[in-house]
C-alpha cells in the first residue's frame, strides 16, 4: 500500500502542518505503508487556463510545470492526505491550483477505490470549513475520506496522538477497503451526473469519454 502527503505550507518542513502531518505518515509506516511526501512550495503549479486540453487528452497539458508528476502520484497511491494551514477558511492558494488541475479526476472519478485524508492547522482553531472542503474534494473524484484532524500552531501531544489515530484508521480504511455507505452514495450520485454531462460532450472530451466507455460506465 501507498500513500502520498501533499503539504502546501510555505514553511514546507518546518511548518505546524507537517508537524502534525507527519504523525499520520508515522501512523501509516507503522502499518507497513509506504509514505512519500510532496510540498507545494517549492513545486512550479500553474494557474488552469480552462483550455479543456486534459479532457481530450486525459493528463495532458500544454503548461510546463509539476503538477503533471503529482497528479500521476496521486493516481499511485492508495491514500492521498491534503495537508494546508488555514487560509481564510480554506486550503492556500498553491493547494487549490493543484486541486483545479485535477478536473478529469472529477469528470472520470479517477481516485475512486483510495482514501483520502485531511490535515489543518490554524492561528485561530477555526478549521472546520477547510476539512469538510477537503472531504468534498475526495468524494467528487471518487475517493472516500478517512476523516481529518485540525489544530492550532502550538498543539500539543493530544493532537499529535489525533493525528496518529488518524494514520491508523486510514491505514485500515485501506487494508480492508472499508467502505462508507453514505460516501459511496454521494460518489454514486456524482458519477450519474457525469455520466449525462460525458454523452453530451462525446464529440469534445475524446479520451475522457473513451475512458468511460472502456470502464463500462455508459
Amino acid at each position: 500500500m501507498k500513500a502520498l502527503l501533499i503539504s502546501s505550507s510555505p514553511h514546507r518542513e518546518e511548518s505546524s502542518t507537517f508537524l502534525l502531518a507527519k504523525e499520520v505518515l508515522r501512523a501509516l509506516e507503522e502499518d507497513g505503508v509506504s509514505c512519500e511526501e510532496i510540498h507545494l512550495h517549492g513545486c512550479k503549479v500553474f494557474f488552469c487556463k480552462s483550455c479543456e486540453t486534459c479532457h481530450v487528452k486525459i493528463l495532458k497539458c500544454p503548461l510546463t510545470d509539476d503538477v503533471a508528476m503529482i497528479l500521476r502520484k496521486m493516481l499511485d497511491a492508495d491514500g492521498i492526505i491534503l495537508a494546508s494551514p488555514n487560509y481564510i477558511n480554506n486550503v492556500t492558494a498553491s493547494m487549490k491550483t493543484l486541486l483545479d488541475r485535477s478536473s478529469h479526476f472529477i469528470h472520470c472519478k479517477r481516485l475512486l477505490e483510495k482514501y483520502v485524508a485531511g490535515v489543518v492547522t490554524s492561528g485561530s482553531g477555526f478549521a472546520d470549513m477547510v476539512l469538510e472542503y477537503i472531504g468534498y474534494y475526495g468524494r467528487t473524484c471518487g475517493a472516500q475520506y478517512s476523516g481529518g484532524v485540525s489544530a492550532v500552531r502550538a498543539f500539543g501531544q493530544d493532537k499529535k496522538e489525533e493525528a496518529f489515530r488518524l494514520g491508523k484508521k486510514m491505514a485500515a480504511d485501506m487494508r480492508t477497503k472499508r467502505s462508507y455507505p453514505e460516501q459511496m452514495k454521494v460518489i454514486e450520485e456524482s458519477r450519474k451526473h457525469f455520466a449525462r454531462v460525458m454523452k453530451l460532450r462525446k464529440n469534445e472530451w475524446l479520451e475522457e469519454y473513451q475512458y468511460w466507455v472502456e470502464k463500462g460506465w455508459l
